[in-house]
């Protein structure tokens, strides 16, 4: 049981920096395996995921300290795309909370994107990982309990 829950952590982790890993599908193995409860699966896969995308989220912080950024910073378009997320944001927490609470939980827009944006504007910590860890884990439930409903059917 424990096993499960560290590799599914583990492969959480993994799937958070390599988006290319899907843990959507790994879940969904490890939870026809029954050898682990659903809710120790989902919160392993779901402390996995925001703790990968913690880098994420502090790689935007420190994005303009990337030299490769920083040239395409000067760029006007690019330098007017941060300049309209800073006009959606500012003075609104709740718009960009929603935002990631529905980002984190059903994927759109991507996740690991908006990491980087929250990042970058300076969304506070707690803010980020209470609507990740919330939006990820509803999401790993619906999975699993989507999953779980079709094979029923048959």
């Amino acid at each position: 049981m424990w096993l499960e829950a560290l590799t599914t952590l583990g492969l959480g982790v993994a799937s958070a920096i390599v988006p290319v890993i899907n843990i959507e599908a790994l879940l969904v193995v490890a939870a026809t395996q029954d050898r682990a409860p659903t809710w120790l699966l989902v919160a392993a896969a779901t402390i996995g995921q925001m703790a990968g995308k913690l880098l994420w989220y502090y790689g935007g912080w420190e994005l303009e300290r990337f030299p490769f950024v920083a040239r395409r910073m000067r760029k006007p378009k690019a330098a007017a795309a941060m300049e309209k997320w800073r006009t959606r944001t500012d003075g609104r927490p709740w718009f960009m909370a929603g935002l990631l609470l529905v980002s984190a939980a059903a994927g759109l827009p991507p996740y690991a994107v908006l990491a980087v944006v929250a990042g970058a504007l300076r969304v506070r910590l707690s803010v980020f990982l209470i609507t990740g860890l919330v939006g990820r884990a509803l999401r790993f439930w619906a999975v699993i309990s989507g999953t779980a409903a079709v094979i029923s059917w048959w």
